[in-house]
């Protein structure tokens, strides 16, 4: 690294000769990189997380183009009169159906609206599942066996099985109400009536939803719902408002959050660049007020110095990030924070180096070329580190990690080209402007203050870190007890616990629950099923069997609910017809023709008789329009697809990927493979990928950073101290998580690699100086580099804290993670990693912390140390001797 940044000072050079051109070409690239961003969306939808090859995400593409779009776009009227609702409905309806979007096809192909349930009452039975029909049969063998029990003079009525009886009833109330349902879709009071309908497609455009949200809104306007009734409100919703909403308000979230983040970070690194300026025109330590206020004036210029670099690079990213993938995902949103942390980190090295050497009265050139070759070089292989340990993600089949490493890794180069190259000639064009000056102050340079980046007490000599050995043995510690605690770190597997309430949909939604609350209040509904498409009815009924015979055969841990296929509620083989229609006799003879049953009389019994009156089969051209709809896929067919309902809750990604291995591959008796979809078993492939790749992209991670370490130290103990820092940092983090009960989660995972990455860069920095400077040297190498890396550090963590503020749980998880873990690696670079150095300087030089005496020469008592970087390799400890 050494020979090829000798070999790049003729470049440097000619980038401070030529600054007017090289800022020319950046803003050129700078303006091409911007248009190619501003296109950039943000797509939260999961299932995207997951390579499209995957099986779960094929199930749920051919679900989507076979059935159709799973979102809907409700619309709730709500006045005191249920026929001004009905009146307005009827209105609206036809015209909604006919609305065009901006491709000149149909937004919405179906509404639910009216039901025929006098038809469904005379043929729900029909209807029914073969457990629906089993449901029936055994509560009316319930009935009977209870008939005779009473006929018997010696009975007696037990409450708990009167009890047993009423739950009975109960379930068949809650099926047929189900089967059946209410003729119109309104609030048990009736004010409220919720028309729902359904897009031919699922669309993940989100200026196509708010399009088709607006042309609604405007029709709903026209048809003037105060003309039907005065106080008629209607109210926009559903499942494609709600995908609307989530991705406007996380990226009003993430802009919001990146501003705040930026203003923090911009107002550090100015206060910085100001106290660095006015330290080397004043001297570090003294007051002189009219070089404050000179500085002081230039403060907006030390803002541009590093801002106009970062904001290009951040642009080139933007347009590398779109040419990619053209949208961004919930991790990869972040990356702006991120970024901007990382390049200013690079930034503050660069500046505070150069500032440094203008202050020792150098030139522009000769400072520029200096502090490039000496600096550059280490924030070159902080950067070429960090990179190489994000680009080892991109393998990965979990676009969490895959985006992320390739944007990021991205990212980070061109902020060093932007530190490294733009900064240069920008400082050279503003200094040779006079717009800023960091040349010595004549009087501070003959005022015997010291060297700019200074001797700590003014007299030449080097202080000792104090406390060495007492650090590094509480370091040592907790150490150990982060060992010792790292298996009880916890995952949150609770989805719920990671999505955000929406605030705006959950408002429109309570009026529109208002309908669908009373539709699940007769019982228990089934909820969230998973299907399975079948090229032909005929192959229906070997998948409908292959999973039951599984599901039966689970008795220690089972998760399918129950199984059904739309063939089995309508019919399509004259067999499966005829042995419909034979159950339903056998029940109508047990109605009619049963004397436990003939006689008796009762809501359910009645509802039951006329149920069960059917006696030819249904053709589809005699189904209802309702009913044919939602029987029917996109291409017209009916029967072709099977619904699995699970037996757990979906949201415990635990139980979720359970469910997975239970339905997602499905194999008939005859070798036939078939694969279930649903957005909760593409998240559960998408936790189950996340959690195998994770632990072999942290240790590829770390690996790199360590081949990378070696490869510029060309030493195992000196690369070895260049990771200390980066593996006890990330140690204490995992023991603070468990401490503060911080947890691990599909979210912020990526920034366990995105650690290891960045965390390296304070201990090569570290190190790199101080083998620069020479032994007996700490002390002044973190009065200076350890400045520098503290600013770059508390940069990176506002960088992420800014996702702190974030409403969204998940994203605010990334930004608690990453604060912690980039905090522990920075404590543990400005105190362990100074602390082993000086123990270990005074080991190899025979020195007693107690005492200071010293059996093998004075390095810290007369001003005489030995410098530079022979000092260093005469020393025991260095293995390159």
């Amino acid at each position: 690294m050494h020979r090829l940044f000798e070999h790049l000072r003729p470049f440097i050079r000619g980038v401070v000769r030529r600054a007017g051109w090289v800022l020319l070409a950046a803003v050129l690239l700078t303006v091409a990189g911007g248009m190619l961003a501003r296109n950039l969306t943000i797509d939260s939808d999961l299932a995207n997380l997951i390579p499209e090859d995957r099986p779960t995400v094929q199930a749920l593409n051919q679900l989507k183009e076979t059935v159709g779009g799973e979102s809907d776009v409700a619309v709730a009227i709500t006045s005191p009169s249920f026929d001004s609702n009905k009146a307005f409905a009827e209105a609206l309806i036809p015209r909604a159906l006919d609305m065009e979007g901006p491709d000149g096809q149909p937004y919405l192909t179906r509404v639910e609206y009216q039901r025929d349930v006098e038809y469904l009452k005379d043929n729900a039975l029909y209807f029914a599942s073969d457990a629906e029909l089993t449901q029936v049969e055994n509560y009316l063998d319930d009935q009977i066996e209870q008939a005779k029990l009473e006929a018997n003079p010696f009975y007696f009525d037990l409450d708990e099985e009167e009890g047993d009886s009423d739950a009975s009833g109960r379930e068949l109330e809650a099926m047929y109400d189900d089967l059946v349902g209410k003729r119109y879709p309104v609030s048990p009071d009736s004010t409220t009536m919720v028309l729902r309908f359904y897009p031919g497609g699922t669309n993940t455009d989100i200026a196509f939803i708010d399009q088709l949200y607006s042309d609604l809104r405007e029709l709903v306007d026209e048809v003037e719902p105060t003309s039907y009734n005065a106080k008629m409100e209607v109210t926009l919703g559903g499942r494609l408002y709600r995908r609307l909403v989530e991705v406007n308000t996380i990226w009003n979230d993430v802009s919001g959050s990146f501003g705040t983040g930026i203003l923090a970070v911009i107002l550090l690194v100015v206060g910085y660049f100001f106290y660095k300026a006015n330290a080397a025109r004043a001297g570090r330590g003294r007051f002189r007020p009219r070089v404050m206020l000179q500085e002081f004036l230039r403060t907006p210029i030390m803002g541009l110095v590093i801002g106009i670099p970062l904001l290009m690079s951040l642009a080139w990213t933007g347009g590398v990030a779109y040419v990619l993938f053209e949208r961004l995902t919930l991790m990869t949103s972040t990356l702006g924070l991120v970024l901007f942390g990382l390049g200013i980190d690079f930034g503050i090295h660069f500046y505070g180096r150069y500032a440094e050497e203008r202050a020792e009265g150098h030139g522009i050139t000769d400072a520029v070329e200096t502090t490039f070759v000496s600096t550059g070089q280490a924030i070159a292989i902080g950067a070429f580190t960090t990179a190489a340990a994000l680009f080892v993600l991109t393998p990965a089949d979990f676009k969490g990690f895959s985006e992320f490493g390739a944007i990021a890794g991205t990212g980070v180069l061109f902020a060093l080209i932007a530190m490294t190259v733009v900064m240069p000639a920008l400082l050279a064009l503003l200094e040779r402007s006079n717009l800023l000056d960091l040349r010595r102050n004549a009087a501070v340079a003959t005022s015997g203050t010291g060297h700019a980046s200074g001797d700590i007490n003014g007299s030449g000599r080097d202080r000792r870190f104090p406390a060495a050995r007492p650090i590094v043995l509480a370091s040592g510690l907790a150490v150990v007890a982060a060992l010792l605690l790292i298996p009880k770190v916890g995952f949150q597997y609770d989805f719920g616990a990671l999505e955000p309430e929406y605030t705006q949909y959950e408002e429109r939604n309570e009026v529109i629950d208002r309908v669908s609350a009373a539709d699940t209040s007769s019982g228990p509904s089934k909820r969230n099923p998973a299907y399975i498409v079948a090229d032909s009815p005929e192959e229906v009924p070997a998948i409908v069997e292959a999973v039951r015979e599984k599901a039966r055969r689970d008795t220690t841990s089972p998760t399918i609910l129950s199984v059904e296929s739309l063939q089995e509620r309508f019919p399509l083989a004259d067999s499966a017809r005829q042995a419909k229609l034979n159950r339903i006799a056998q029940i109508r003879d047990l109605l009619e023709n049963n004397k436990y049953l003939r006689n008796q009389e009762g809501e359910a019994i009645d509802k039951l008789r006329r149920a069960a009156q059917t006696t030819t089969a249904i053709d589809l051209d005699q189904l209802p329009d309702f009913l044919r709809k939602q029987f029917t896929t996109k291409s017209g067919e009916i029967g072709t697809f099977v619904m699995i309902y699970p037996s757990v809750g979906l949201s415990d990604g635990r139980k979720s990927i359970a469910f997975l291995q239970d339905v997602g591959t499905i194999r008939t008796d005859d070798g036939e493979v078939y694969h279930a979809a649903s957005t909760s078993l593409v998240a559960a492939d998408m936790l189950r990928i996340m959690r195998s790749e994770a632990p072999w992209m942290v240790l590829g991670t770390f690996l790199i950073v360590a081949l990378l370490m070696y490869a510029n130290f060309r030493a195992v103990r000196w690369a070895a101290l260049a990771l200390v820092p980066l593996v006890v940092g990330i140690l204490w983090m995992l023991l603070l998580m468990e401490i503060f009960g911080l947890m691990l989660n599909f979210y912020n995972m990526i920034v366990l690699p995105a650690v290891l990455g960045i965390g390296n860069d304070a201990g090569v920095h570290l190190v790199h100086r101080y083998r620069e400077e020479g032994r007996g040297s700490i002390f002044r190498v973190l009065r200076s580099t350890g400045e520098h890396v503290t600013i770059g550090s508390l940069t990176t963590m506002m960088g992420f804290g800014g996702l702190l503020l974030s409403f969204h749980p998940g994203l605010n998880s990334i930004g608690s993670l990453a604060v912690v873990g980039i905090g522990t690696t920075l404590l543990s670079a400005v105190l362990f990693l100074p602390s082993l150095l000086q123990w270990m300087e005074d080991r190899a030089a025979g020195v007693h912390e107690g005492n200071g005496e010293s059996g093998s020469g004075d390095y810290h008592g007369n001003g005489s140390a030995e410098t530079g970087p022979s000092a260093v390799e005469a020393t025991p400890y260095d293995d390159r001797s």
